[in-house]
């Protein structure tokens, strides 16, 4: 009997070749929209099912906050543990946590993700400001907590901490101590599932698998801006294996890749995918790293300089179910960005080009025209095509008065609130520190605090930032 048990007993040819090419092109796209419709489906059955495993008993909470979605695959895969061992679950994202969730469940799991220097993810800014500032009396509650968390920022797994001190105020009692995940550390997690088997009461959960790397070839690499006075920036193009297939291959828009560099295996280093899953290849775009020394960084260097044309990368896709386009798909998009953060937008772009949906509005920043306008051509050729009904640029070196993108949205504060007044969601990629943090300033002053919660709780909101 597992521990709840215990506890609560608880030209016309050519035309007609193209328009072919299109219609064969909608077509993998529904059947893609429609597997994932499929499986999107399949997980909120496997979901809404999972407090049913037995009957009369309080189900065990699994709560969770993710930004790239990797809390939240580590909490569904916690939950199916769980339920498989016998554990009535309830899987909860922390936005949709109720207090009359927490006064009657007694025992909860959390697994937390921090956001840059503590912040907490974008969907539990709510619950970040709201309950973490109340103290219910949560006595009877036990709980375990797993933080994820990236050691190079000096608050690591700040939101972690935060919720972790904020359930011991409140009078819960811990199940065992907080596990803290540096970069999907599998020694972390292996300790994780360990607790869980302590909670169940079974010593013989299945192993719990990470999707495994792939060689991946570096197919080509184009130097972006050389004469910027940035960084420089490359663009990357590599292909999967001859036999990979399946969804070993299968990306949306939107998505990341985890790359693993020899000279520091255990820390795979993350990027936003600037390509869709039709052009038959992952493109990235990647700054090189410089640090104090003048050294490139590890994955950096590796990626834009150190490795071959031809060599192989261990890489694997991940679903970034945050960044998805998914009920967005149809809707009038904004998209907000800077630097390398093009490249989430780039994907989302090519996506929306391919089905032809619209409008979508870009405001692009970096640091001149003449060396840092990164796929120029691309992006005019779209506005002139009508796929970008609008294309603002934010070059700040250009002129003597800095101007950044958080600047066109406050002069173009109006046509904000007319599209989102239309329907439009917001995404944004590129830095956390700065770009960012204005942009989300920025619009809270165009629209209100109170309206861009409400696009965040849609899904109207959305942001890819590092």
């Amino acid at each position: 009997m597992g521990l709840l048990g215990e506890m609560a007993m608880v030209g016309a040819a050519r035309w007609m070749a193209a328009a072919g090419l299109v219609a064969l092109y909608a077509a993998l796209c529904a059947a893609v929209w429609w597997r994932e419709r499929r499986k999107r489906q399949a997980a909120q059955a496997q979901a809404a099912s999972l407090a049913a495993a037995r009957e009369g008993l309080h189900a065990l909470l699994v709560v969770y906050a993710s930004q790239t979605g990797q809390a939240q695959e580590l909490a569904q895969e916690t939950a199916r543990l769980l339920h498989a061992a016998g554990e009535p679950v309830q899987l909860c994202p922390v936005h949709q946590l109720t207090p009359e969730a927490l006064a009657q469940a007694r025992c909860a799991l959390w697994v937390v993700s921090t956001c840059g220097e503590g912040d907490p993810p974008d969907h539990a800014a709510a619950f970040a400001s709201r309950t973490l500032a109340s103290a219910p009396q949560l006595a009877h509650l036990r709980y375990g907590l797993l933080a994820l968390g990236d050691r190079k920022y000096t608050h690591f797994c700040g939101f972690g901490r935060q919720v972790d001190a904020w359930l011991q105020r409140c009078g819960a009692k811990r199940l065992f101590d907080t596990v803290e995940m540096d970069n999907g550390d599998a020694q972390a997690l292996q300790q994780w599932q360990h607790h869980l088997g302590q909670v169940a009461y079974v010593s013989d959960l299945p192993a719990w698998q990470a999707p495994e790397f792939a060689d991946w070839v570096l197919a080509g690499r184009t130097h972006l801006n050389p004469g910027s006075a940035g960084g420089a920036v490359f663009h990357l193009e590599l292909v999967p294996p001859a036999d990979l297939a399946g969804a070993a291959v299968a990306w949306e828009s939107g998505d990341l890749v985890q790359v693993r560099a020899p000279q520091d295996p255990d820390h795979p280093r993350e990027y936003s995918v600037a390509s869709i899953a039709s052009d038959g290849s992952v493109h990235l775009l990647v700054r090189q790293a410089v640090r104090g020394d003048g050294s490139l960084g590890l994955a950096s260097g590796w990626l834009t300089q150190g490795a071959a044309v031809g060599a192989a990368i261990p890489l694997r896709l991940r679903a970034h179910s945050n960044f998805r386009l998914e009920g967005n798909a149809q809707r009038p998009l904004i998209l907000i960005g800077n630097g390398t953060g093009l490249a989430g937008l780039r994907a989302h772009l090519r996506a929306r080009a391919a089905m032809g949906a619209g409008p979508n509005w870009l405001l692009f920043g970096e640091r001149n025209t003449a060396y840092d306008f990164h796929h120029q051509a691309e992006l005019e050729g779209w506005h002139r095509q009508g796929t970008l009904q609008r294309l603002d640029v934010a070059f700040s070196r250009d002129q003597p008065t800095r101007v950044y993108v958080q600047h066109l949205l406050a002069a173009e504060a109006e046509t904000v609130r007319a599209w989102v007044a239309q329907g439009a969601a917001v995404y944004v990629c590129g830095s956390l520190q700065g770009m960012a943090q204005e942009v989300d300033s920025a619009l809270r002053q165009i629209l209100g605090a109170d309206a861009l919660d409400h696009l965040l709780r849609e899904g109207r909101y959305r942001r890819d930032v590092y």
